[in-house]
């Protein structure tokens, strides 16, 4: 005889499914919009420049952190306010400037039922469904029904251009 005990083990539920995969296809597409590119001085597109390239969360990605020169532009660097910033839906993504320099980038898909964020300001980003509100620095709740950070998305800075990683 074993020990083992014969009650069926819950499978996750629908929705965890779901995120999880939203999740799995988001970081697949941003990972195909990255670039190849194996330049010998691959730091030298963000230094100097006085901003910083980062991805928001912690994580950050081969791709901020070696200033990748390939990838989508988005914006300009004055496209996105200080303490604001713009979602850009076609991408998935909503890239904030919590402080003057830094700019962070987030998916723009809600966790708590998958609609898309759409204000920002005063470093707060928020969805327009059911008013829950994120951290522009690091993506992570400041106000429920949502129990789980935005998504970090990899970008970096280039001169003046913004470009998804």
């Amino acid at each position: 005889m074993t020990s083992e005990s014969l009650h069926p083990v819950p499978a996750p539920a629908r929705r965890t499914v779901v995120a999880a995969v939203g999740t799995a296809g988001l970081a697949v597409a941003l990972t195909a919009c990255g670039s190849d590119n194996k330049s010998s001085d691959s730091t030298s597109s963000t230094a100097g420049s006085g901003a910083s390239a980062s991805s928001g969360g912690t994580g950050g990605g081969d791709n901020a952190a070696a200033g990748n020169a390939g990838g989508t532009v988005l914006a300009k660097t004055t496209d996105i306010p200080e303490g604001g910033g713009k979602v850009f839906e076609s991408q998935g993504v909503v890239v904030t400037q919590p402080v003057a320099g830094t700019y962070k980038a987030f998916s723009s898909k809600c966790t708590h039922q998958g609609c898309a964020v759409k204000g920002i300001a005063d470093n707060v980003i928020t969805c327009p469904c059911h008013n829950s509100q994120f951290s522009a620095t690091d993506g992570s709740v400041k106000k429920g029904p949502a129990t789980q950070p935005l998504a970090a998305a990899n970008i970096t800075v280039d001169g003046d251009s913004i470009k998804l990683a």
